[in-house]
């Protein structure tokens, strides 16, 4: 029973069983509630959002892999030693004024418990270190057990925290979307089957140039650095609203050739399930970053204070450039003598041609968060 406590065997067995019940319960708990999940995704023949499950899970067997080397491996890294020469102060996260102050603050908080009879029972065992330096004079742990134990719950925090953020940001893009549905039910409505194929088509897209109304009768809309203003701007004080997704919607029907009854509302939800697949779990470039912020976490650079405006900025530049998607869709819209307006969505809208960027910068920000 030296400073560390009881061992197993001179634990009473009934405290033993007990947190080994528990804890099975909670993990049986967790593998059954994952699988009915994806049994249920397998009925309703969800394959995007079973694959995104796959890859929860295969994150959460990577966390249970991480947690058992580190428990099996952290009594011999502890007990690796190297120079003390080779620690400098520069890579400490704290400076010692730091450590210091600490120090003073623990000993005035502790002062008013040193004359307490259980203070005097345990002021032995609390001087002695829980794990005893196994290095000779001269040297230091590589890392020591200690920090070893809170890299362990670092790791493990960082990794169930990015799953359900994930989680979270599909959860509130879904409800976003299904909110929609009602839009898609009215559009269905007001096709009169027994109209004039004329009169359906000017019906369909006067709707189109009421989203062109929106989106381009403002003045800054012409000026080439003023438009990302009046972007900036309308992020805060507009959503997606019904002319919006007419519109989108009207216009993906006439550039694919599907009739004015497709299920548009549909294809979005099948869109949102494929993108959550790409950005739930954790990349190798994502713990690549991580590592990267841990080894320049010095004192004196409030490295972590400067990122964490990382995600709050990216953000802002997402929702100003989704605006100005919006913006130049309405101005490149196409005037057919026939027809009337027509919207022409196109990849060139977006950063690089590519779509998917804003997709990794979402999978970025929930994991910078």
């Amino acid at each position: 029973m030296a400073g560390g406590g009881r061992s197993l065997a001179e634990t009473p067995t009934w405290s033993v069983a007990t947190v080994t019940t528990v804890l099975v319960a909670i993990c049986f708990m967790v593998e059954r509630s994952i699988h009915r999940l994806g049994g249920w995704l397998v009925k309703t023949k969800r394959k995007p959002l079973l694959a995104a499950l796959e890859k929860i899970k295969e994150e959460l067997m990577l966390l249970g892999l991480i947690s058992l080397i580190l428990s099996l491996s952290s009594r011999w890294i502890s007990d690796f030693c190297v120079k003390s020469s080779v620690y400098s102060s520069r890579f400490y996260p704290c400076s010692q004024k730091d450590y210091e102050s600490d120090e003073k603050s623990l000993n005035f908080s502790s002062f008013s418990r040193v004359h307490t009879p259980h203070y005097h029972l345990h002021l032995a065992d609390q001087r002695q270190p829980l794990v005893i330096n196994p290095c000779n004079k001269g040297q230091e742990p590589f890392v020591s057990y200690e920090s070893l134990e809170q890299l362990h719950r670092l790791l493990f925090v960082l990794g169930v925290t990015h799953v359900l953020y994930c989680c979270l940001t599909i959860l509130l893009a879904m409800i976003k979307i299904y909110s929609w549905k009602t839009w898609e039910m009215e559009a269905h409505s007001k096709l009169i089957t027994n109209r004039p194929d004329g009169m359906r088509r000017n019906v369909v897209f006067r709707r189109q140039s009421t989203f062109v109304l929106s989106h381009a009768s403002h003045p800054w809309i012409k000026n080439r650095v003023l438009i990302w203003v009046l972007c900036f701007l309308r992020q805060f004080f507009r959503s997606v609203m019904k002319a919006d997704y007419t519109a989108l919607r009207l216009g993906f029907i006439t550039n694919h050739r599907l009739r004015l009854t497709y299920d548009f509302h549909s294809y979005m939800v099948r869109t949102m399930e494929d993108e959550f697949k790409e950005i739930v779990g954790i990349s190798w470039e994502l713990w690549g970053y991580a590592i990267i912020c841990m080894f320049f976490n010095l004192h004196g650079l409030n490295f972590y204070f400067w990122i964490s405006w990382i995600p709050a900025i990216l953000i802002l530049l997402l929702g100003t450039k989704l605006q100005h998607v919006m913006a130049r869709l309405a101005m490149e819209n196409v005037v057919d003598p026939v027809v009337g307006t027509q919207l022409k969505p196109h990849d060139a809208l977006f950063w690089f041609d590519k779509p998917q960027l804003l997709l990794w910068l979402i999978h970025f920000i929930s994991f910078q968060i």
